[in-house]
């Protein structure tokens, strides 16, 4: 009982921020960098500078919005731990998967590890929040389908450049 509280918890409030950006950023980075000529290294090392710098920005500008939200400072703090927590190991699979496999099974898999971390994240945000389900998945997994076309674009019209 226990842990499914804590997971309950944590899942909605804390989880939610980080895994949906570091999702989508990372799914654009990939897709866009799938083009280039060498793109193991250069996503590789993409998704670790997003891993630590932009994640220490968000995770800041984050905890500064806690603040002047007047949260206290153990929820606060513990949001920011949970939120640059979840990006970096979120970030850490993707390398993981594109270190591993070959290049085109790697996209394929980061495809849908992150598709799928970002339809149950959805899922438990709007159950949580008595919200429709279904409106919500959807609205999330295509605004990510934005990115990705985006950043497929992107990267297909700068490998020609």
């Amino acid at each position: 009982m226990f842990i499914r509280q804590r997971i309950k918890g944590l899942l909605p409030t804390r989880f939610s921020f980080g895994a949906t950006s570091a999702i989508i950023t990372n799914l654009g980075l990939i897709i866009g960098f799938d083009s280039l000529t060498n793109p193991k290294s250069s996503i590789i090392g993409s998704i670790l500078v997003i891993a630590i710098a932009d994640n220490i920005s968000d995770t800041l500008g984050m905890h500064v919005y806690q603040e002047s939200q007047k949260l206290s400072h153990q929820e606060a703090l513990s949001s920011t731990f949970s939120n640059y927590a979840s990006r970096l190991l979120i970030s850490l699979l993707f390398v993981l998967i594109i270190y591993v496999f070959p290049m085109k099974l790697a996209v394929l898999l980061s495809l849908i590890y992150g598709l799928l971390v970002l339809l149950v994240t959805s899922y438990f945000i709007a159950r949580d929040s008595h919200a429709d389900l279904r409106r919500s998945v959807v609205e999330h997994i295509v605004v990510a389908g934005l990115v990705i076309l985006v950043s497929e674009i992107l990267g297909r019209y700068l490998s020609r450049i």
